[in-house]
C-alpha cells in the first residue's frame, strides 16, 4: 500500500542515505527545488505515521541549507550541507564554499574547521564539504570535497576528493579571514588524486560516491577484521586516454595517533598541494574493467557504492554486455564482480540494502522494487503506472518495514512510502 506523506506545493528532497531517524518515526529532508539547486532555506522532517511536518533547522543571513542525513544511533543527530552566510561577489555558496553543521537538540555547530590562509590547521578543511554519511555506529562521518585553495591557485587542482570526519575535536584555526571558523570535528583526506592519471593506472583524478563498509568493517582473507573502510568510485584513464570509473576501497586506522601521522605530503596541504592522506592510508582499487563492452561503473543513473551490513559485499552498477544497468556485487577483499541482476530492463536509480542484508531496494520499469541478493529475483513494491519514481533516493527505514522515496505529483517531488513486507 503506498502512501503519501508530503503535499504541500513545493518540493520534498531526500538525501540518497541515512534519511530516517533511528526509531523509522520520521524521514528528514530539504526543499530545494531540484538537487541541483541550492537555495533551501529549512531542514524539516515528516512524521511518517500522522504526516505532520516540523522544521528542524532554518538558515539566516542569506545561507542556505541542504543534503540532510541522520545519526543512525540515539540521540537524534542532523548533519547537512550550509552554504555561506553573508554571501557576496568573491564568496557565495559553491562546491569549495560549503560546510556540514550538526544539529542535536536544537542546537548547531560546524562540523569541519575553514582554515585558507597558511599555515594550514591539521584537522581542518580549506574549502567544502558536501554529502556527510555517518558510520553505523555513529562516531564518525564521510564525506566529499573541493578544496578552496587550489580552485584560486588552479581550477584544474581543485579535484574532487573524499574525506572522514572523526570525533578528535575541536579544530581551531587562528581565523586570518573573515571566512574561517572552528569545527567540532577532526578532518582528514583519505582519497589521494591527481590532475593528470597516467593511462592505463590505478591513478585517479576523482574520487566520489563512497560508502562506509559493513556495520562494523569487514574480514579480510586472513580472519582479521578491518574495523573502518571507505568504497568509493575513482576516475581512471585508459590506455586509450578514456575515463572510466572504477571501484576503489580505503581502509582507515584503528587508533587516533594514526590520523595525526602525515606521510610523504602535509595532511593540511600547502599552496600549491591538496591535503594529503594520513600516513598508512592507502587506497585500493577493486575493479578492472578496462576490457568489457562498457568498461567501468555507469554515473547514469547516479549512484553510491553501499555495502552490505556484514561488509561481505559491495554493490554497485554497470552496464552488462547488452548495455543494460545492472547491479553487481563484490568483496572488499577484491576478486571478480558477480552480475546480480539480469533484466532486460535498466536499473534506473540510486539503491540501498534492506536493513537485514537480504535485499537491495531500487527502481525499475518506474516502479519501487525489492531484489533478492541471492537469486537476484525482483519484486515490484508499488503498482505499474503513474509517474515515475525520482532515481535520487530510495531508503529503507532501519526496522526494515519501509521503504521511501520522492515522486512528482502535480509539479511537485512529494515523498511516499510502503511497507516492504519483511
Amino acid at each position: 500500500m503506498t502512501k503519501q506523506l508530503t503535499f504541500a506545493p513545493r518540493h520534498h528532497q531526500l538525501t540518497n542515505t541515512h534519511t530516517w531517524t533511528p526509531d523509522s518515526q520520521y524521514l528528514v529532508f530539504d526543499v530545494r527545488p531540484s538537487g541541483a539547486s541550492f537555495t533551501s532555506e529549512t531542514i524539516e522532517r515528516v512524521n511518517v505515521h500522522t504526516g505532520d511536518v516540523e522544521v528542524i533547522y532554518r538558515a539566516a543571513h542569506g545561507a542556505h541549507v541542504g543534503v540532510v542525513t541522520v545519526n543512525p544511533q540515539m540521540p537524534e543527530r542532523y548533519v547537512f550541507i550550509h552554504g555561506p552566510e553573508n554571501p557576496d561577489e568573491t564568496w557565495q555558496y559553491d562546491f569549495h564554499h560549503r560546510r556540514g553543521v550538526v544539529v542535536e537538540n536544537g542546537s548547531a555547530a560546524n562540523l569541519d574547521a575553514m582554515d585558507i590562509t597558511p599555515p594550514f590547521t591539521p584537522g581542518a578543511l580549506r574549502g567544502g564539504s558536501h554529502v556527510h554519511v555517518w558510520s553505523h555506529d555513529g562516531s564518525r562521518l564521510s564525506f566529499t570535497y573541493n578544496d578552496h585553495v587550489m580552485h584560486e591557485y588552479d581550477v584544474a587542482q581543485d579535484l574532487r576528493n573524499v574525506g572522514v570526519a572523526l570525533p578528535f575535536g575541536p579544530v581551531t584555526p587562528l581565523k586570518q579571514h573573515t571566512r574561517e571558523y572552528d569545527g567540532s570535528h577532526y578532518c582528514v583526506l583519505v582519497s589521494r588524486t591527481t590532475p593528470s592519471p597516467k593511462p592505463g593506472t590505478d591513478e585517479i583524478n576523482r574520487a566520489y560516491e563512497e560508502g562506509w563498509v559493513g556495520s562494523s568493517g569487514y574480514r579480510k582473507p586472513d580472519g582479521s577484521l578491518q574495523r573502518w573502510a571507505l568504497a568509493f568510485i575513482g576516475d581512471t584513464l585508459s590506455a586509450a586516454g578514456d575515463k572510466v570509473p572504477e571501484l576503489f576501497i580505503v581502509d582507515l586506522p584503528q587508533h587516533k595517533e594514526a590520523y595525526f601521522e602525515a606521510g610523504d605530503e602535509p595532511i593540511a596541504g600547502t599552496q600549491t598541494t591538496l591535503p594529503a592522506p594520513p600516513a598508512g592510508v592507502q587506497q585500493r582499487r577493486l575493479t578492472f574493467t578496462h576490457q568489457r563492452r562498457y568498461p567501468g561503473l555507469t554515473t547514469q543513473p547516479r549512484h553510491w557504492v553501499r555495502s552490505s551490513p556484514d561488509g561481505s559485499s559491495l554493490a554497485f552498477l554497470m552496464r552488462d554486455d547488452a548495455g543494460v544497468v545492472q547491479m553487481y556485487l563484490l568483496s572488499p577483499n577484491g576478486g571478480e564482480p558477480r552480475q546480480l541482476t539480469h533484466g532486460r530492463d535498466d536499473i534506473q536509480s540510486a539503491f540501498n540494502w534492506h536493513p537485514s542484508g537480504k535485499a537491495l531496494g531500487f527502481v525499475q520499469n518506474q516502479q519501487i522494487v525489492w531484489c533478492d541478493v541471492v537469486s537476484g529475483a525482483i519484486t515490484a513494491l508499488t503498482p505499474p503506472g503513474g509517474s515515475a519514481p525520482s532515481a535520487d533516493a530510495v531508503v529503507f527505514s532501519p526496522d526494515g518495514k519501509h521503504i521511501a522515496w520522492m515522486q512528482d505529483v502535480d509539479g511537485f517531488r512529494q515523498l511516499f512510502i510502503t511497507k516492504t513486507g519483511y
